[in-house]
């Protein structure tokens, strides 16, 4: 009898549970933005895509950078490559916000010397921070949802820095001089921003993260 009072009162604990978690999942569901009347949330789903894209490619061409002798270059793509990595979580979570679960695509992309990487790499952060990102920036705010204007914002900001490290690298390999470019890089494990020794500040000027907390590349 005993045994029979416990299975019943445990039957009506899991049946209040699932009720409070359905009643859960109904709240959800009613906040979820309606995707056909916010274009923002299929704007995040293609930069998710993209970053996650670029996060693989990057480690790729670190890879390859690091087999041609160019230590340097290679621990700037790897540096990189994480701090694209947290761009799409950032996307990602502000989608969940919103209601949404995303599973990224990685498009294809081709592996060729690290001078064409790096130029291929220079031409992606330029389309990002010419067309893209000032595109989808535009339509979050547009659409009055401040969080993914945020998320966006940080990642345009922060793919302009990529650019010049790039653009960088690439003049280094030009001249036959690599030991101009930075050793060391740090990124802010909230925002992605970079950093490398020269530029390294106390605070993240995005989100203000300290720098203790800064994932090192040495």
């Amino acid at each position: 009898m005993k045994i029979f009072n416990n299975l019943l009162i445990l039957f009506f604990i899991t049946v209040i549970i699932t009720s409070c978690n359905n009643n859960k999942s109904v709240k959800e569901n009613k906040e979820k933005l309606d995707s056909a009347k916010y274009k923002t949330i299929e704007k995040l789903k293609i930069a998710i895509n993209g970053e996650t894209t670029a996060s693989k490619k990057y480690l790729a061409f670190s890879k390859k950078a690091e087999k041609e002798g160019y230590s340097l270059i290679a621990k700037l793509f790897l540096a990189v490559s994480k701090s694209e990595s947290i761009h799409a979580k950032n996307h990602s979570e502000t989608l969940k916000k919103y209601g949404y679960m995303f599973s990224p695509t990685v498009s294809t992309f081709e592996i060729k010397s690290t001078e064409e990487n790096l130029k291929n790499a220079i031409e992606g952060e330029n389309y990002e921070i010419t067309q893209m990102y000032p595109e989808f920036i535009k339509v979050a705010e547009d659409e009055k949802l401040p969080d993914a204007k945020g998320s966006l914002t940080w990642a345009m900001m922060i793919e302009i820095k990529h650019k010049t490290f790039y653009q960088n690298a690439l003049q280094a390999i030009t001249v036959k001089n690599e030991s101009t470019l930075p050793g060391q890089y740090y990124i802010c494990p909230k925002c992605g921003n970079t950093f490398c020794k020269q530029t390294l500040v106390d605070y993240c000027e995005l989100c203000m993260t300290y720098k203790g907390n800064f994932i090192y590349f040495m």
